[in-house]
């Protein structure tokens, strides 16, 4: 039985007992309604944050907003953050860095990880890109070690591609 979640006008359907492509799948166009009718970027961040730690039962799923030199935190779920990250620092700041998804099955061996829970096992980083330069780190944790693979690659960058698209 699906799980329905009443949100403002738009209900959205989470069947956890499905495959995680098939979840992806599910909440993926159910994204794309919710934030199309929203113009901020804050408020739909925290919405997306919310549908994936709820769908796909994340440890931590959260954004970081490049300002200046740092990525900032932004809207999350999960338990406390790292609230700013340097260039090049820890799994974000190297993603920021080389603009380019990262997976990390065991993040005790991603030389220089920034440990903000000890609980987190393993990450996947997605930047956004406005014109080819870095904007925004979807960053993505589990307390499952190597638990992220290709599938969470493929749609998390869709679901940072919707972002971007919107809030170009």
């Amino acid at each position: 039985m699906p799980i329905i979640k009443k949100v403002m006008a738009e209900e959205l359907v989470i069947r956890k007992s499905q495959e995680k492509k098939e979840r992806y799948g599910t909440i993926l166009p159910q994204l794309e309604a919710l934030i199309s009718s929203e113009s901020d970027m804050i408020a739909n961040l925290a919405n997306i944050a919310a549908v994936l730690k709820e769908s796909m039962e994340f440890f931590w799923v959260g954004f970081y907003i490049v300002k200046d030199t740092e990525l900032v935190l932004g809207p999350y779920q999960g338990p406390l953050a790292c609230s700013r990250i340097g260039f090049g620092k820890g799994v974000c700041g190297r993603s920021w860095e080389i603009g380019e998804s990262l997976i990390v099955p065991n993040v005790d061996q991603f030389p220089g990880h920034i440990a903000c829970s000890s609980e987190s096992k393993s990450e996947i980083v997605i930047p956004g890109k406005r014109n080819d330069t870095v904007f925004l780190i979807l960053d993505v944790d589990s307390d499952i070690l190597n638990y992220f693979n290709e599938t969470d690659n493929e749609y998390l960058n869709r679901v940072m591609s919707l972002i971007v698209a919107r809030h170009h």
